[in-house]
């Protein structure tokens, strides 16, 4: 069983950047898919970007592309949400999740994800 942590969110302007790092512990990803989900105030959670077990494939939401970037680190064994040009509609609690063994391109369906991490305050001002 792996235990996810989210860090990195913070207050940011419009225009700016920010690195989420997810931090697993209990295991590796090693078997697992992992996915960046986030939920606004008001709103449902929504698939932001996903990376396949053993990094072969990615995955984002349209909202994302050309401007977020996902990635892992194994020696740390941490996967990485890098965010660029943010815009206030990126504001929302960011949460990283495990799929266990789902092979190819990673899912962008919750449902399917086994672990979660608790999230991290992402707030874009304009």
């Amino acid at each position: 069983q792996v235990q996810l942590v989210e860090s990195g969110g913070g207050s940011v302007q419009a225009g700016g950047s920010l690195r989420l790092p997810c931090a697993a512990s209990g295991s590796t990803f090693g078997g697992y898919a992992v996915g960046w989900f986030r939920q606004a105030p008001g709103k449902e959670r929504e698939f932001v970007a996903g990376l396949s077990w053993g990094a072969l494939n990615t995955r984002y939401a349209d909202s994302g592309k050309g401007r977020f970037a996902i990635s892992i680190n194994n020696a740390m064994n941490t996967v990485f949400l890098q965010m660029n040009s943010l815009k206030s509609e990126d504001t929302a609690v960011y949460y990283c999740a495990a799929d266990w063994g789902t092979i190819g391109r990673p899912t962008p369906n919750s449902d399917d994800y086994d672990y979660w991490g608790q999230g991290t305050q992402v707030t874009v001002s304009s």
